[in-house]
């Protein structure tokens, strides 16, 4: 009787993991980051319009990007209150999703985070930037009428993001 007890235990667990493994699945992939091409980034850009905003361009593959992440999100959650707006852009090929994921993670950012759409990369990086050549990390910094006031490639230095965020936060405050 107690091994027959033990059985059907068992086999109730089992399908209990069975019928969960699918939904977790599924809960995994609601929270990715939302797909992102050209055109929707000039639509997210419009969204913004009225709010400084910097858009950090990363992968789980960068090493400076992994260094520069957890500044950006400390910049923030210090400046959010002064209306900036920080948006990430995940350059990882589809199948770097779950490295992805570890990163978002791990790093738990405060701000929203898109993934590039494959394809199309030369019409992406010129509708960011006219001769980014796809160099990471990548921040672009735009004013509050929504035209971009400034640029870095590569790691940038806390100091440097400060001082162009103070600029954005005090144009046309007047």
């Amino acid at each position: 009787m107690r091994i027959r007890t033990c059985f059907v235990v068992l086999v109730l667990l089992a399908a209990a993991t069975i019928v969960a493994a699918p939904q977790a699945a599924k809960t995994a992939a609601v929270d990715d980051p939302g797909m992102i091409d050209a055109q929707a980034y000039q639509k997210l850009l419009e969204k913004y319009r009225g709010k400084p905003v910097l858009v950090n361009f990363w992968a789980t593959w960068c090493e400076p990007c992994r260094d520069e992440y957890p500044m950006l999100n400390e910049l923030a959650k210090q400046y959010a209150p002064q209306g900036l707006k920080v948006v990430g852009v995940s350059m990882d090929d589809d199948g770097d999703l779950i490295l992805m994921r570890r990163f978002l993670a791990r790093y738990k950012p405060v701000f929203p985070n898109y993934r590039k759409k494959a394809g199309n990369e030369q019409a992406f990086r010129q509708a960011v930037f006219p001769g980014w050549n796809g160099s990471l990390p990548a921040t672009y910094f735009y004013g509050k009428d929504g035209a971009q006031v400034g640029h870095v490639f590569g790691e940038g230095k806390r100091d440097t993001y400060e001082a162009a965020i103070r600029t954005m936060l005090s144009a046309g405050s007047n």
